[in-house]
């Protein structure tokens, strides 16, 4: 057993943080934890300046054409929930995918269910990929958005937004991603790729804290306020401003949240992102090639590494998953996701909806050691099971 907590879960929250996100977040903390854009003092000011030198830096993270309309709110539910709320109509369509996270996929039903809106969910293929023109086909005359994960929080494969883009920009369609898992991995051209807007959270690859995230939206998305309160502007009239950031922003925001933001953005753009993504990727690539040498282990979609993040997800037959997140836990001290990762539509095409799988997402601050540990743990389980058979890799 490994002296330490191996901690492989970090497409559910980075752990650790870069210690110099946590050391700046709390500092500026300590130093102006006041509330922004509310007073005319000066550490009011200062600390509105932060929250603003974080909006324009989120534009160039995400080549947004407005710093205004970076919208801070608590994570990536929240800002596709503000996001649907402001959009959708009664009588809309909306396209999607099977590969969505319930952030996606429970708001889509709850408005189906009320009878406003209808929906088309495209497919995968069998390596996990959505194919540009079948969102196309799904196109109707009413079709108002389509919304798809960047990345899919099982699979790891990154979605051809551009060419999703160039589909939806024909029709005239806004498009919608959610870069949860892509975002400070993947560069994201939102001008570049016709994306209307990207949902992000800070607290996985971003190294910001749990709390924070928002949306980048381009001028042309007209998304209506479905929140309305204080904003420290208009205060004289009972209307909710219409003026951006505010429009979607109501109450005072999260500035210690703002600040760590700010800082991990910092933090991938010193070290730089095809960096941190290169490493993970060789630490998942030798954990394919580790568990593809093992019976009775079976993977999804790991044939092939490219455009994919960080994300492992296998079984070992005959072994539920929750029981191997827990010897994993508890005699190998390897944390993992287990169960069906809030994407059961992917699990139900996988075929493993009725148990889930085991989710692997090494981070920047693992080591090759302790990827040969996590496939030393799966073969002691492996080499329990009774009856025989080689390795899956489901392609």
């Amino acid at each position: 057993m490994s002296d330490r907590l191996i901690y492989l879960d970090n497409a559910a929250t980075s752990f650790p943080k870069p210690r110099e996100v946590l050391d700046r977040m709390l500092q500026g903390y300590v130093e102006m934890g006041v509330s922004p854009g509310r007073g005319s003092y000066d550490l009011a000011l200062e600390a509105e300046d932060i929250v603003q030198r974080a909006r324009e830096q989120l534009a160039l993270f995400f080549g947004a054409p407005d710093a205004d309309r970076i919208i801070f709110a608590a994570n990536a539910t929240d800002a596709l929930n503000i996001a649907f709320n402001g959009l959708l109509q009664p009588g809309d369509h909306v396209i999607s995918t099977r590969l969505e996270h319930n952030s996606v996929l429970r708001p889509l039903y709850h408005f189906r269910e009320r009878g406003w809106i209808s929906y088309d969910l495209v497919h995968f293929d069998d390596n996990g990929f959505v194919d540009p023109d079948e969102i196309g086909r799904n196109v109707k005359q009413n079709t108002r958005l389509v919304i798809v994960s960047h990345a899919s929080n099982v699979l790891g494969t990154v979605q051809p937004v551009k060419e999703i883009g160039r589909v939806c920009a024909e029709r005239g369609i806004p498009l919608i991603i959610d870069a949860s898992q892509s975002a400070g991995k993947i560069p994201i051209d939102m001008t570049a790729w016709n994306v209307s807007a990207v949902a992000f959270t800070g607290h996985k690859a971003l190294f910001g804290p749990t709390g924070i995230g928002g949306l980048a939206i381009c001028p042309d998305l007209d998304i209506l306020p479905s929140r309305f309160g204080g904003t420290g502007v208009d205060s004289k009239s009972p209307i909710h401003t219409e003026a951006f950031p505010h429009r979607l922003e109501a109450g005072t925001i999260n500035l210690i949240g703002i600040m760590g933001l700010s800082a991990g953005i910092d933090y991938i753009m010193q070290k730089g992102m095809e960096s941190i993504h290169g490493e993970e990727m060789a630490l998942l690539k030798r954990l394919r090639d580790g568990l593809s040498g093992l019976e009775h282990v079976e993977m999804y979609c790991a044939g092939n590494l490219s455009d994919h993040v960080a994300v492992l997800t296998a079984n070992v037959d005959d072994v539920n998953p929750e029981d191997g997140g827990a010897i994993l836990d508890g005699d190998f001290n390897i944390a993992v996701r287990v169960g069906l990762h809030c994407a059961p539509l992917v699990h139900e095409d996988l075929g493993t909806i009725s148990r889930g799988a085991i989710r692997f997402s090494p981070g920047i601050f693992n080591t090759p050691e302790d990827i040969d540990h996590a496939i030393r743990a799966m073969a002691s389980m492996s080499q329990n099971q009774k009856h025989g058979g080689g390795a899956g890799l489901r392609r």
